[in-house]
């Protein structure tokens, strides 16, 4: 599938920055079972490799794990051998772009200028991560929507919380990646059960075009 495919029903992607091998499968179920169809392990998380080969060993194959924060371009190796499919970069290098199209993986590099954006669609990228969102509001996500190709996939990244959504989706974003309003290490499954659900109301209710 491509990355389109899993955004297709909920298109927030779950960062669990933070997260820890013997929490993973407890977590992934949770966020499974809540709808969510992308998930990701920052790598400056405690031991993320064995996290996420535990998120892809354990989650059925309708859901798409892999890695956040990824700097360097043999870590694309590390995450594929683990089982992961997915990159995700808070910025755009190039080869770490280059790496994972070359494995046949999907690749959300993080991107703060129309500059950039392009540069990393160029590169291969089957999204552009805004980052941080905090910096970039809806108004500008809409001048870049304006200038960008009109199949680009946006996903805004930081800072987003359910309420923050629409202007967002009215802007032209296409999904979210949510971080600690979603997911902290000291939540229990219960909480993040409760916030998961929060997120994926709040993105049925915009029912976007």
């Amino acid at each position: 599938m491509v990355l389109r495919d899993y955004l297709a029903d909920l298109p927030l992607v779950a960062i669990l920055r933070g997260l820890r091998p013997e929490n993973a499968e407890a977590v992934g179920a949770t966020l499974a079972e809540a709808g969510f169809r992308i998930i990701e392990v920052p790598l400056n998380s405690p031991d993320p490799f064995k996290s996420i080969q535990i998120l892809a060993r354990t989650l059925p194959s309708s859901v798409l794990v892999g890695a956040g924060t990824v700097l360097d371009p043999e870590h694309v190796n590390g995450v594929l051998d683990m089982g992961g499919k997915l990159i995700v970069m808070p910025h755009a290098d190039p080869a770490v772009i280059q790496r994972a199209k070359q494995l046949r993986m999907i690749c959300t590099p993080g991107v703060a200028t129309p500059t950039e954006a392009f540069a990393a669609l160029h590169a291969g990228a089957d999204a552009i991560k805004i980052f941080p969102a905090e910096a970039i509001p809806p108004q500008i996500v809409k001048a870049w929507r304006a200038v960008l190709p009109p199949d680009a996939l946006v996903i805004p990244v930081g800072g987003i919380r359910p309420e923050t959504m629409k202007s967002y989706v009215d802007a032209g974003a296409n999904g979210f990646g949510l971080g600690s309003a979603l997911f902290t290490p000291g939540l229990c499954v219960d909480e993040i059960a409760r916030n998961a659900r929060a997120f994926a109301d709040a993105w049925k209710a915009l029912k976007p075009a």
